[in-house]
């Protein structure tokens, strides 16, 4: 599919705030993943690849179990924990692997073509450039890996490993909502990212906490289940750029021509 490009102002706004943050040592960046680097869902991929090929032991409706957890006290964070608890017992480096043919399968990758010219941007300028994905880590790694950054680039949903097997054990934060932020200020030391970029409503957070520039896209056709929370998404952006009383720049890009 042919995704439309960023515009000239924007790319002059995104160049603009590179120098002057990388000038100020704030050389910091932060991405969501699904449906913000790429047009799918990589967490939901990897489920649906251990599911067909019956690597881990699961209900016998796993998708019911699994949108039945996110709906409990409307709050879907034991949900994504669930996702990485399943692979318990087996060892880090065989769901690392089964994550890279899981991502395999996507060929063509749905990389949207901007995020990856914007990343090697900030990669060429020495900006550190992390993604906070709310899916299992090692279902994103390799996506990281495919727009040149590392496994360390990445902060997800995790368990502790234990002598070299996964363990139902929760490790860090939850990487959903503030946790997002939470977790991403953890791992620079507090340092905030001049540029945050998301695509749901679930990444607010950490497009408020840019210190520079927020920029929400969006893919979701209008059937699409994702398409509210784009838009809400939207809204609130929309709103903010169009206030008086703040100091960095808000933007919204819509990949879809038309």
């Amino acid at each position: 599919m042919k995704y439309k490009d960023y515009s000239e102002q924007l790319w002059l706004e995104i160049q603009t705030c590179i120098k002057k943050s990388v000038d100020a040592g704030n050389a910091i960046a932060a991405f969501d993943a699904d449906g913000t680097l790429w047009d799918t869902d990589l967490g939901e991929n990897f489920f649906q690849y251990k599911i067909d090929h019956k690597l881990v032991k699961l209900p016998a409706n796993p998708w019911d179990h699994y949108r039945q957890l996110k709906k409990q006290n409307n709050d879907p964070r034991s949900a994504y924990l669930w996702l990485a608890q399943i692979c318990e017992g087996q060892k880090i480096e065989t769901v690392k692997d089964w994550a890279q043919k899981a991502f395999e399968t996507l060929k063509p990758y749905p990389i949207f073509s901007e995020q990856k010219k914007l990343i090697d941007l900030l990669l060429k300028n020495n900006v550190k450039v992390y993604i906070v994905t709310a899916s299992v880590r090692w279902a994103v790694e390799p996506g990281a890996r495919a727009l040149g950054l590392s496994d360390e680039n990445v902060i997800g949903i995790e368990t502790a490993i234990e002598n070299g097997l996964v363990t139902t054990k929760q490790k860090g934060i939850i990487t959903y909502r503030q946790g997002k932020t939470d977790a991403l200020l953890e791992k620079t030391n507090g340092l905030k990212p001049f540029f945050s970029s998301g695509n749901s409503e679930g990444d607010i957070e950490l497009l408020e906490g840019a210190t520079e520039m927020a920029l929400a896209v969006s893919a979701a056709s209008r059937d699409d289940q994702l398409f509210k929370s784009e838009s809400k998404l939207f809204q609130i952006v929309n709103d903010k750029s169009a206030a008086a009383n703040h100091s960095k720049i808000w933007r919204t890009h819509r990949w879809l021509q038309g």
